[in-house]
């Protein structure tokens, strides 16, 4: 059984600032991360990345800076605010609590 988007849609924000929480990361590698961590069930659309990208960069929870490649197309490095660790944090426990909830219901 794969997983829907719509189970996950939501907390893509969630997702992102996992990822950043272990390191600084641009969006090709996120993405690479989610698919090979729900073993390609599971991809964000670009669109829904950056706009995701977009929407924590304007709230303060990540921060952005171009890499210095020295090989290939230069990248867009995210990396994580205080404020964002914070705010993963809330979003994580918000997650457990309604996973609680679903499995008392089914």
């Amino acid at each position: 059984m794969s997983i829907t988007s719509d189970i996950l849609r939501g907390h893509t924000e969630t997702i992102i600032l996992k990822h950043l929480c272990d390191h600084d990361s641009y969006g090709y590698e996120i993405n690479k991360a989610i698919q090979e961590k729900t073993d390609n069930q599971y991809q964000l659309k670009d669109a829904t990345l950056y706009s995701a990208f977009q929407r924590l960069e304007k709230a303060g929870y990540i921060s952005s800076y171009w890499g210095d490649e020295n090989v290939g197309a230069r990248r867009k490095y995210y990396s994580i605010t205080q404020q964002g660790k914070i705010y993963y944090e809330l979003s994580k426990k918000a997650w457990e609590q309604a996973k609680e909830l679903i499995d008392s219901l089914l």
